[in-house]
């Protein structure tokens, strides 16, 4: 998906979460959690929305065998994006050349960033955090050892390195947003009013702020400044057949690149994955 393609109407209605979806947003559950069967997310709508669970079911089909759940705050799109987009390359069949094709993109960023009037002390440490971790899939961290699943929650579960991360992509987001912005006014608007904004109140108060939901706009900008694929499964409700609608935001190098794989419900996203439960980590690395 590009931006040209969102009609405005529908950016609008795509932002409203369906009341009563009974996600948590208690401080006990984790920023990011351990891969869990899709069965436990079909627990929670058993004696519910029975679209729900066809959906859910309809996913299970099709190979989508486990959910990453992450915190109901806000920030859930920049943290799952973040932390699934680590794992991809971690998980790539040449770890290195990820690596080096991710640094190469993300290097590019600091001079976006104060373009767009953002100042070096505000962003540097937070890009430092962001491309250490990812350097530490190939390069042994302080306790030397590589990083792989289990650190990776870990690190994720660290408020400080977790808000930093969600912060800078959010930096990031904004930056595509301000950079281009004639080609994203047309799709600005106040979700909670559905008033047109300009671009630089929109990323203030819904780009930039700490747990502020992201729609498609910051999708599709986020996805162009990381130069990622990202799929993004709708369970919604929509389909009283119980099909479930993938969108794709194409933004990758080589349009045949893996996707981080999102799963969408009412005002929240979590991670889809094939596996029903995290790999067991190699002793020795």
């Amino acid at each position: 998906m590009v931006i040209a393609e969102l009609a405005p109407v529908a950016l609008f209605e795509g932002s409203q979460a369906f009341p009563n979806d009974g996600l948590p947003t208690n401080e006990d559950r984790p920023f990011i959690s351990e891969l869990q069967p899709m069965s436990s997310l079909r627990e929670e709508y058993e004696n519910g929305s029975q679209v729900f669970v066809k959906q859910i079911d309809w996913l299970v089909r099709q190979g989508w065998a486990g959910i990453r759940r992450t915190r109901g705050d806000g920030d859930c799109f920049y943290r799952s994006l973040a932390f699934a987009y680590i794992e991809r390359i971690m998980d790539a069949e040449e770890p290195a050349l990820a690596v080096i094709s991710a640094i190469s993109v993300l290097e590019t960023t600091p001079l976006l960033l104060e373009q767009v009037g953002f100042q070096k002390l505000v962003f540097e440490d937070f890009y430092d955090d962001f491309v250490g971790l990812i350097k530490s899939v190939i390069e042994p961290r302080h306790d030397g050892r590589l990083l792989n699943v289990s650190s990776l929650l870990e690190t994720f579960n660290v408020p400080e390195v977790s808000n930093s991360v969600v912060v800078f992509l959010r930096l990031l987001t904004s930056a595509q947003i301000k950079s281009e912005a004639e080609e994203y006014s047309p799709f600005l608007f106040n979700p909670e009013t559905t008033e047109p904004m300009d671009p630089d109140s929109f990323c203030n108060h819904f780009v930039e702020a700490i747990g502020k939901e992201a729609d498609h706009v910051q999708i599709i900008a986020l996805s162009k400044m990381l130069k990622v694929n990202i799929n993004v499964a709708y369970l919604d409700g929509h389909d009283t057949q119980g099909t479930v609608s993938f969108v794709p935001f194409q933004n990758a190098h080589d349009p045949d690149t893996e996707p981080v794989h999102l799963l969408y419900r009412p005002g929240h996203y979590d991670i889809l994955d094939r596996r029903s439960e995290d790999p067991v980590p190699m002793l020795v690395e």
